[in-house]
């Protein structure tokens, strides 16, 4: 497949925006390439770089450099444990301007960045590929070539052997843009200008979003110690961290408001999944938003199972593990499943209709009358760890039933509304980056002096 395949330059006068198709062509000779402006040249790739192999014998230098996500970062002092060599001598310096390559393992990771332009004086492992450019190139504008052969998975076809993995070779031979380097950096000039206003634009719509969860969180936090009626007499609740409550509502404990004991879940491993026994339902296959994954899935036998059947409604509360203190409701529409069993990190607690709300209980969780409560257990116990006896003990603000069903139906409205505002802004969000991933895969994009004017000069992939 052609990198361009029907590729059109158009030029652009920055004086007087005007759009017009390119007027002369030439066809590159290189199949991924296809046609390139009649002005530009190809030259191979070692004209414009060298391989470096500057050693750190004697420590010359000593901060550690890494390529992470197609950038190279300085790695913190507190972070170099694990499998780090005895001594960074066997390790390359790396200058400004230096291109860092990860070569290995082509066959089996086609997802992650492999190419990073250094801007800081450093070392990194010997693993990697160092390309110094020479004076006739501009660094940043070799990157963004190099990374949009990476990021159209171009660079894929040359790898060689089992694992295909690359080699200075590969990049001793591939073609570069043999074009003046005025022109190399106004093209930068132009990614870095672009990129910056949606990288800009990006930020207040993530800053957008925050402001919106923080808008539900207090709706929520509201809702659950205030309720509706903002003219309601209220009283100390006798709790630090849960404050004035309305003077008719009540705090129990969550013990005297269940349907049975809490309950923990099936110490045992899951077996293959089959739709004909229950699905075992472990901590992990909770997201962060509380919805089921339908990846990974397995089963429990009826035998070891049986005892651990979740109702519609059920609260699980996560005891232990990263995502201890988490709450999440149970729903049977979550899946497709008839049966379900919970595992053993997790607690389940099934509410007594008559006293509390499922629904209720799941938003109390997530008010900040909940976080202080778990604070406050975790301040209290060496490690985080909450069982059962300490869930029992709960402190619940609890209006009466009818008024939960309000506050339930008024929350659910107004999340209904924050989760399409939040939804539009992620998507806007996504458009953005996408945007910024196409023009940094265009790399064509060149300005050049006609008559005195600037020009700008891009493909479009169709």
């Amino acid at each position: 497949m052609q990198l361009l395949a029907k590729s059109r330059f158009i030029k652009v006068n920055i004086i007087s925006p005007k759009i017009n198709t390119y007027s002369a062509y030439k066809y590159s000779g290189v199949e991924w390439l296809g046609d390139i402006p009649a002005e530009w040249e190809l030259a191979p790739g070692f004209s414009a770089y060298s391989e470096n192999k500057r050693n750190n014998k004697g420590m010359k230098e000593e901060r550690v450099l890494s390529l992470s996500y197609g950038k190279i970062i300085v790695k913190p002092k507190e972070n170099l444990v694990g499998l780090v060599p005895e001594s960074f001598e066997t390790y390359q310096i790396v200058e400004p301007g230096d291109l860092i390559v990860r070569c290995m393992d082509l066959q089996n990771d086609k997802t992650s960045l492999r190419f990073g332009l250094s801007q800081n004086h450093g070392i990194i492992t010997s693993a990697y590929l160092n390309l110094k450019v020479n004076d006739k190139f501009n660094s940043k504008f070799l990157y963004y070539y190099l990374h949009s052969l990476d990021t159209t998975k171009v660079i894929y076809k040359f790898g060689k052997g089992l694992r295909q993995n690359l080699s200075f070779q590969d990049f001793y031979r591939l073609p570069v843009f043999d074009i003046p380097k005025k022109l190399q950096i106004a093209i930068v000039k132009f990614l870095d200008e672009k990129t910056a206003k949606i990288d800009e634009a990006i930020a207040i719509k993530e800053k957008q979003i925050e402001l919106l969860k923080e808008r539900k969180q207090i709706l929520i936090q509201n809702a659950v110690t205030r309720g509706l009626d903002p003219n309601v007499p209220m009283k100390d609740s006798g709790v630090d961290w849960i404050g004035e409550i309305p003077e008719h509502w009540d705090v129990i404990p969550l013990k005297h408001l269940l349907k049975e004991k809490l309950k923990y879940g099936a110490n045992e491993s899951g077996v293959a999944y089959d739709p004909e026994l229950p699905r075992y339902i472990r901590i992990t296959d909770f997201s962060d938003e509380g919805m089921l994954s339908e990846k990974s899935k397995l089963s429990l036998t009826w035998k070891m199972g049986g005892e651990y059947l979740l109702e519609d409604g059920d609260i699980l509360f996560a005891r232990s593990g990263a995502t201890v203190g988490k709450c999440y409701q149970f729903k049977t529409t979550m899946s497709s499943e008839k049966h379900y069993a919970f595992a053993g990190y997790l607690i389940k607690a099934t509410a007594d209709k008559n006293k509390l709300l499922s629904d209720y209980l799941k938003y109390y969780s997530m008010s900040d009358c909940f976080t202080g409560w778990r604070e406050v257990i975790f301040n209290k116990a060496t490690i985080e760890n909450i069982g059962a006896d300490k869930y029992a003990h709960l402190p619940v603000v609890l209006p009466l039933i009818e008024e939960q069903v309000e506050i339930v139906n008024e929350i659910k409205a107004a999340s209904e509304k924050y989760y399409y505002a939040i939804n539009f802004q992620q998507q806007q969000i996504k458009k953005l980056k996408e945007e910024t991933s196409f023009i940094k895969t265009s790399l064509s994009i060149s300005i050049f002096y006609n008559n005195n004017l600037f020009f700008f000069c891009f493909f479009f992939f169709f």
